[in-house]
């Protein structure tokens, strides 16, 4: 009796096991870059300066037996947590260095597409919001104190993000939610992407609620739109983004234009612009920025050469707040 007992407990065991088993990938996917760089103005000269970034990704993938199919991801990037402000290192916004985006996706053709982020995540609105010229202002507002920034539905992480299955062709429709906090609301978010007007022509819309904040004017709503239209080695993209506060002097608006040309399979070059506008009392000038930059690519290897310009970075027309910027980066990919 025993003896029986002990086989129909191996039996159910073993068959527990096997219908829990599928079929399922690894994969770790990384980069790392080189570049040296200078900033320069009446108030700063950083003098050129190297530096390095890295970063790896492990992504675990497999297909359930219902047809699901679940994916894991992580990501490696050290010091991506921390940034400087005039020169003055703050707290990490994240967790700290080295950990950085992490995330469980779940999708089927039936479905679409659920993303849950526990950091790194983008808003539907947020994901569709970069400026047509690919942020310029980002990579010099946190070289001044006050310099402009654009604001949007930003918070990246606890959030779940929904891809809508395919509707209509070259259509893509998204959605995003984030919890009530301690001291805001819960944000909302939604974005479409249409690709079946005409051929080479791109188009997004965006909007979301920005209650990451504390207190009752903390309320706010992004809206992005952009068109993006590629003809033989030439692409051109515009964006409007517009950013509607409860307090009418923390409004904003940016607009933004970019012109590419893809010289060969190796060797591209473009011109961008970002032009940011603040309703505040302070606020006597746009913001203003331009870059120029070319890329060689030769298999996972990018070399890049850009200069960028920055007039007016805290809304005020007086010189000390423009600044020059030049770099010369290597790229890898593997």
């Amino acid at each position: 009796m025993n003896n029986l007992k002990k086989i129909g407990l191996t039996a159910l065991a073993a068959s527990l096991v096997s219908t829990s088993v599928f079929a399922g990938d690894f994969a770790v996917t990384g980069s790392a870059s080189l570049t040296v760089e200078n900033y320069s103005g009446e108030t700063v000269n950083t003098g050129k300066a190297f530096s390095m970034g890295n970063s790896l990704t492990f992504k675990g993938s497999g297909e359930l037996d219902n047809g699901l199919n679940i994916s894991a991801s992580f990501t490696l990037d050290q010091g991506d947590d921390t940034y400087t402000v005039a020169g003055t290192a703050t707290a990490p916004v994240g967790g700290g260095a080295p950990f950085d985006s992490h995330s469980l996706t779940v999708s089927s053709d039936a479905i679409g597409t659920i993303v849950f982020h526990g950091e790194g995540g983008d808003s539907a609105q947020n994901a569709v919001g970069d400026t047509a010229a690919g942020n310029i202002w980002d990579n010099f507002d946190g070289q001044q104190t006050g310099a402009a920034k654009l604001a949007e539905s930003d918070a990246t992480t606890n959030m779940i993000h929904y891809t809508l299955p395919s509707i209509v062709d070259g259509l893509t429709l998204a959605a995003s939610y984030v919890p009530q906090g301690t001291d805001d609301e819960a944000q909302t978010a939604y974005a479409l992407t249409y690709t079946g007007l005409v051929d080479g022509l791109t188009l997004k819309y965006g909007v979301g609620d920005d209650n990451d904040g504390t207190g009752a004017l903390s309320n706010a709503e992004a809206t992005s739109i952009s068109a993006t239209y590629a003809y033989g080695p030439m692409t051109f993209a515009y964006s409007d983004h517009d950013y509607d506060h409860e307090t009418v002097l923390s409004s904003q608006d940016a607009k933004s234009m970019k012109l590419s040309y893809t010289v060969s399979d190796q060797i591209s070059v473009s011109y961008g612009t970002d032009k940011l506008s603040n309703k505040a009392t302070a606020a006597v000038a746009d913001a203003e920025y331009s870059k120029i930059s070319a890329d060689y690519t030769s298999g996972g290897m990018t070399v890049t050469v850009t200069a960028q310009e920055a007039e007016n970075m805290n809304y005020t027309n007086t010189s000390t707040m423009d600044q020059d910027y030049w770099s010369l980066g290597l790229a890898f990919a593997f």
